[in-house]
């Protein structure tokens, strides 16, 4: 059977079809019995709006972008990513739009950021973003853009949700202070992203305010792999340190493997912080204690104030969410 058109509706309705295109497109301009003689037709006809036509007509897309500046494995690999994405989807389900996904570390000849310029989306959500990623500033000239984290250089008009880094670094370092751990170093983040200076500097705060110095402050890049090789470096110490925060599970989680190799014991000789509360952290033995992001919650905040700028509505320019100590067995 042929699909039906919106001027079979508007015939079975007996209204016009520029009625029914007020009706499907959500108009409040539609008198309460046209909207029930209209929604009637619909339902008996099985009518669904052509998308296609109703882009062209609007020059909506109906689609956002979820931008993830990291190369593939990055991506896949930190679950960070997957708890991030599972709350964007859980949002976006709520609204018309449909969610694109473009993963890329750079844009070579700005392929994907010319799919987002020529009205490939609406508007777009960008994560993971380092300082050396200038297309994304080329795309939010484009878009309205949600970034997912603090950025580097902001701008009145930037959009941002992000937890927050420092308070989460001062409280993964105060446990390992309140342990009794006096030789303290941190594995940061890559130095190309505004979330590495957060929360080290929430973790040099808690070393101040308890009248201590950093034992070392070693840069990692968020992998499992860069976690230990920093690990190794620490262990190279003159005097190696007892207590070491850790900007991300994973990352913990490849020094765990060193010092565990060294014959050390966690917590009796190292104590280990981690920063995430992901799958991660538990599956470790002994279990590790974590500063909790509500992962899932940052995604569903960043679709929420996305969906709300499309319908021209207020839309608070910085969410910020907190952090929670998970303590285990580790620290």
């Amino acid at each position: 059977m042929a699909r039906p058109t919106i001027e079979q509706v508007a015939a079975e309705a007996g209204v016009s079809r520029s009625t029914v295109s007020r009706v499907v497109n959500g108009s409040s301009a539609v008198s309460p019995e046209a909207l029930e003689a209209v929604q009637g037709a619909i339902r008996r006809l099985n009518y669904v709006p052509n998308r296609a036509a109703r882009t062209l007509a609007s020059r909506q897309t109906h689609a956002i972008a979820l931008v993830v500046p990291e190369d593939t494995t990055t991506f896949f690999g930190d679950p960070f990513f997957a708890s991030v994405v599972a709350g964007i989807s859980a949002r976006v389900t709520q609204s018309d739009y449909i969610l694109n996904l473009l993963i890329a570390s750079d844009d070579p000849g700005d392929k994907m950021t010319g799919f987002v310029r020529n009205g490939g989306v609406d508007a777009a959500m960008i994560v993971s973003h380092h300082t050396s990623d200038t297309f994304v500033d080329r795309i939010a000239e484009a878009v309205p853009v949600v970034f997912g984290g603090r950025r580097a250089v902001e701008r009145e008009t930037d959009y941002i949700v992000d937890v927050d880094n420092v308070l989460g670094g001062r409280q993964g370092t105060q446990r390992l202070i309140d342990r009794g751990c006096r030789r303290i170093a941190t594995i940061t983040g890559p130095r190309t992203m505004p979330v590495t200076f957060d929360r080290l500097q929430g973790f040099r705060d808690a070393l101040a305010d308890a009248g201590l110095a950093p034992a070392a402050e070693e840069a990692g890049d968020f992998s499992e792999a860069s976690g230990a090789a920093a690990a190794r470096r620490l262990l190279e110490l003159p005097e190696p340190p007892d207590g070491i925060f850790v900007a991300s599970d994973l990352m913990a989680r490849g020094a765990y493997g060193v010092l565990r190799a060294a014959g050390l014991r966690v917590p009796d000789d190292v104590a280990l912080v981690g920063f995430d509360d992901s799958q991660v952290a538990v599956e470790l033995d002994p279990p590790l204690t974590t500063v909790r992001q509500p992962m899932f919650a940052q995604g569903e905040a960043m679709a929420s104030v996305l969906i709300d700028v499309l319908a021209g509505e207020d839309a608070p320019h910085h969410t910020i969410l907190t952090t929670e100590l998970v303590v285990r067995a580790s620290a």
